[in-house]
């Protein structure tokens, strides 16, 4: 995803581009929510997944996240209205397809086709997703702040925030397991930054990137600060976004 904003556009962008970024957040975050939802039943039989039943009770830590999400990238009602639109976060079923689709298939696709059911199977593939989404959304955040215009130091600040509530959506405390399935260990805001780190910095920062110097900068402050926020973080409570 390619910064294309000029430091001279007064935090604007075009709206086409604004909804890309918006998009790139908000399907990030419709992985989380459906892996979220698989892991808060313990059972990982996709038969017994609700992803109505999983918000319902998180309506308030969805809300500072959509908030948080709104103010990291200035979007505008119109770009925020692409969440509802997307389906995420209402109650829905979720495929065992979905969850192939969110791990990138790196658990592979099996013979045959029906085993990708299987729990074993789907728990490695919301342990992989869980790891890529979070990820994902962290560079997205980072982005459209930064496309935004918004000051490095404050983007960061508040994309800890989204992470740290994301992170417990990803994997939700006091999902049940059964004695021969313990739970999985929670991926940390500190475990997802490390992770950025190396998948999409050193593209963009290379000598040969086509990335503007001013978003270089951008993300090596973003990095700087991110680090200085979340290392050493374990899995505390959720804290709010804004």
């Amino acid at each position: 995803m390619a910064l294309t904003r000029s430091p001279a556009c007064d935090g604007r962008f075009l709206p086409a581009r604004a909804e890309v970024l918006g998009r790139a957040v908000f399907a990030a975050l419709g992985g989380i929510v459906e892996i979220g939802a698989v892991r808060s039943t313990g059972t990982r039989l996709l038969a017994d997944v609700s992803v109505g039943t999983f918000l319902r009770p998180r309506q308030d830590e969805l809300g500072r996240l959509m908030e948080g999400v709104r103010a990291v990238g200035r979007f505008s009602g119109e770009v925020m209205a692409i969440a509802d639109e997307l389906g995420y976060f209402r109650d829905h079923e979720v495929p065992a397809a979905s969850l192939l689709l969110w791990s990138e298939g790196i658990a592979g696709l099996p013979d045959p086709v029906e085993r990708l059911e299987e729990p074993a199977r789907v728990r490695r593939m919301c342990r992989i997703g869980a790891d890529l989404q979070l990820t994902r959304l962290l560079h997205a955040l980072v982005t459209a702040a930064l496309a935004a215009g918004t000051e490095p130091g404050e983007g960061a600040a508040r994309s800890a925030e989204i992470l740290r509530v994301a992170c417990g959506l990803a994997e939700p405390t006091g999902a049940r397991t059964t004695p021969a399935e313990p739970a999985d260990p929670r991926t940390t805001p500190a475990d997802v930054h490390r992770m950025w780190r190396v998948a999409h910095l050193p593209a963009i920062l290379r000598p040969a990137s086509e990335a503007p110097d001013w978003g270089k900068a951008g993300y090596r402050a973003c990095d700087a600060e991110l680090e200085r926020l979340v290392e050493g973080e374990g899995a505390g409570p959720v804290r709010p976004c804004v």
